[in-house]
């Protein structure tokens, strides 16, 4: 899925954060008021949220070594983590 847009509601103690790609597909992720205290907050979390819930192939499915490692590929050779530079 190709990110295309993304919307935020608030629904009733409720944040709905939809994701659309750009060849029609659409997901909702549900979080409760409590965590997220903006609309950026409430995009974040539902990314993290989606990162965690698929491995994207690496070890074989296992959980990540550490925040860098669940936001990225796998690949810890490519980019540093947030701009710390070796």
């Amino acid at each position: 899925m190709h990110l295309n847009n993304t919307k935020v509601t608030h629904r009733k103690e409720t944040w709905h954060v939809d994701f659309f790609g750009n060849a029609g597909e659409q997901l909702t992720v549900r979080l409760p008021e409590a965590a997220a205290l903006s609309e950026e907050d409430a995009i974040d979390r539902a990314r993290e949220m989606m990162v965690q819930l698929t491995p994207f192939g690496t070890r074989g499915g296992g959980p990540s070594l550490n925040r860098y490692d669940s936001l990225s590929n796998g690949n810890f050779d490519d980019h540093p983590p947030f701009g710390v530079k070796h």
